[in-house]
C-alpha cells in the first residue's frame, strides 16, 4: 500500500451560527488547511467532501459548498453523504491509483437551523422504528439502559465519563461545552430521558473541518513531522436494532482488527462518542486502557457539529501526533444509531 498521511488539519468553532451560511462557515477553514500544508492549490488532485442535505433541507446542498472550495480551474471532485471521516477514507482511496499526491478532504453541518434529535429519526428503519417517531436521545437512551442492565457500567461511569471531557475540553478553543464539574454535581441533575442526563448527550452546533493528504515523498518534504495513516477500516451494524446487541460494538472491533490497531501501543484515542456511555462500549471493543489518553481533545460530548465530528477526531489525533505529544494514535467515526457504522483510522509520527 501506498503511503499517505495527513500533513493539516483546520477546524472552525463549533457554536451556533446565526449569521453565517455553511459556505462562510467553511471558507476560512479550507484556505487555513491548505495554507497550512505547504501544498500549492494546482498540486492537490482530487477533492471529497462529507455532509447531509438533510440538514439543509434541500437535495444537493453539498454543491453549494464548492463555491467555498472554488471549482476553476476545474477540479476533480466527489461528495459523501456521511460523516467527513468517510470522506477521508475515498481519499486515502483515491492516492493509493498513484497518479495523483495530494487531496483535500472537508465536511461542513449546519444542524441548529432545524431540531437534529428529529432530524435524525430519518436514518431509522422506515417499515418499523421511524414511523414511531423516536428521537435519537431517546434512542440513544434505550442504549445506554440496555448497557446499565447488562451490569458493567453504572451511572457513575457515564458521569465521569462526562466530567473528564468537560475538563480537557477547556484547553480547547473549538469546544462548545467545557468547566470543571465534578461526577458528583453531574448525578444530581435530572434526566433528560432516563438513564440521560443533559450532560450525557451532545450539545447541537455548527462547524466545518478540512484535513490535506498527501503521499509518500511530497508528505515527507512538506510536513516536518508526517502523520501516516498505517491503517483504515470501515464496518456496519445490521439496520434493525433489534437485531444486534446494542451494549456491545462488533463493527469497531472488526475494523480496529483490520486496521492493525492492536499491532503496538496506543498513546491516544479520540472516540466519537456522541453520548457518554458510547465512549465505554467505544472502549471496550477496541481495548483501551489506562495508558492510552481518551478524547484529550473533549471529544464529541463537548463538540459536536454534525457530518463534522468524525473527521475532527481523526485531526484532532494527527495534530497531537504532529506537535510530538503521542507517538501513535488512533481516531474513531461513527454515523446512524447507536454506533451502527464505525470508522477506525490508526495514525503514526515519523
Amino acid at each position: 500500500m501506498r503511503e499517505v498521511a495527513v500533513v493539516s488539519f483546520a477546524q472552525s468553532p463549533t457554536t451556533v451560527e446565526d449569521a453565517r451560511s455553511e459556505v462562510e462557515i467553511l471558507q476560512p477553514v479550507l484556505h487555513q488547511a491548505v495554507e497550512r500544508s505547504g501544498i500549492a492549490r494546482e498540486q492537490i488532485g482530487f477533492t471529497v467532501s462529507g455532509s447531509c442535505d438533510y440538514l439543509a433541507g434541500q437535495p444537493f446542498a453539498f454543491v453549494m459548498g464548492l463555491e467555498a472550495v472554488g471549482a476553476w480551474p476545474p477540479i476533480r471532485e466527489s461528495h459523501v453523504e456521511m460523516d467527513g471521516a468517510w470522506a477521508l477514507y475515498e481519499a486515502w482511496a483515491r492516492l493509493q491509483h498513484g497518479d495523483i499526491d495530494a487531496a483535500l478532504v472537508y465536511a461542513f453541518g449546519k444542524s441548529s437551523t432545524g431540531d437534529l434529535p428529529k432530524v435524525m429519526t430519518l436514518q431509522l428503519d422506515p417499515y418499523y422504528l421511524a414511523p414511531l417517531w423516536p428521537d435519537a436521545i431517546s434512542v440513544a437512551a434505550l442504549q445506554a439502559r440496555a448497557l446499565l442492565d447488562a451490569g458493567a457500567h453504572t451511572e457513575r461511569d457515564m458521569a465521569e465519563v462526562a466530567a473528564r471531557s468537560r475538563r480537557d475540553a477547556a484547553s480547547n478553543p473549538n469546544a462548545q461545552v467545557s468547566g470543571d464539574t465534578s461526577a458528583d454535581a453531574l448525578l444530581q441533575e435530572p434526566y433528560v430521558s432516563t438513564p440521560l442526563r443533559a450532560h450525557d448527550c451532545p450539545s447541537a452546533g455548527d462547524g466545518s473541518a478540512a484535513v490535506v493528504l498527501a503521499a509518500g515523498a511530497l508528505a515527507r518534504e512538506v510536513a516536518e513531522r508526517p502523520v501516516w495513516i498505517r491503517g483504515i477500516d470501515h464496518r456496519i451494524e445490521p439496520h434493525a436494532l433489534g437485531a444486534r446487541d446494542l451494549t456491545t460494538s462488533a463493527s469497531t472491533r472488526i475494523a480496529a482488527a483490520a486496521a492493525g490497531a492492536s499491532s503496538d501501543k496506543i498513546d491516544l484515542a479520540e472516540l466519537y462518542a456522541p453520548f457518554s456511555h458510547q465512549e465505554l462500549i467505544l472502549r471496550d471493543a477496541l481495548g483501551l486502557n489506562g495508558q492510552t489518553a481518551i478524547n484529550p481533545s473533549g471529544g464529541a460530548l463537548t463538540a459536536n457539529p454534525m457530518m463534522v465530528a468524525g473527521l475532527i477526531r481523526i485531526g484532532e489525533a494527527a495534530s497531537r501526533i504532529a506537535r510530538g505529544e503521542a507517538d501513535r494514535g488512533l481516531a474513531h467515526a461513527t454515523s446512524g444509531p447507536c454506533l451502527q457504522q464505525n470508522l477506525v483510522c490508526v495514525l503514526e509520527g515519523e
